[in-house]
């Protein structure tokens, strides 16, 4: 089964807000991480990102973290918070035959959750990478990858992988 990794809106000025109960930094490093053990394994890597709609101009800090991206990734932008709606995603998971997501990024609540119930609709498994993404809260944060995800999926720790 062909298994990509999904990181959601790994973008400096994501990275820089306050976030709990990971930093942005440490989640990022996590992410850097799994995203090199998925290369090295010839597993697709995804990167989302999210442009604002409706400006003449982006905010600062609104392209993807330095050195993230590598030749041979996927790369998304979005207008809305989830990575499926008015994108290519399920099309460029599709062509490579991808049948489980793995998902990371910020902010829980936000982009990976709502690009995980959208995951779920189109037919992915779904796993859940608990300490490589963030909430707004911590508490927040908690609740979702303790009692929402598991209802989607399997949450498993960066560790776990590789």
């Amino acid at each position: 089964m062909t298994t990509a990794l999904i990181l959601i809106d790994l973008m400096p000025r994501i990275v820089a807000l306050p976030v709990a109960p990971h930093s942005g930094e440490d989640v990022l490093a996590r992410c850097r991480r799994l995203a090199d053990v998925f290369r090295a394994d010839g597993n697709p890597v995804v990167l989302v990102r999210a442009d604002r709609p409706g400006v003449a101009e982006q905010p600062p800090g609104s392209d993807f973290a330095e050195g993230l991206v590598r030749p041979g990734d996927v790369t998304i932008v979005k207008h809305t918070v989830g990575a499926f709606h008015g994108t290519d995603l399920d099309a460029q998971l599709r062509a490579r035959g991808v049948e489980r997501l793995v998902l990371a990024g910020l902010v829980t609540t936000m982009g990976v959750e709502s690009t995980a119930r959208a995951a779920d609709d189109h037919g992915y498994e779904v796993e859940f990478v608990a300490d490589a993404m963030s909430g707004f809260a911590a508490d927040e944060h908690d609740f979702t990858v303790e009692r929402i995800f598991p209802r989607f999926g399997t949450v498993r720790t960066a560790a776990s992988y590789g």
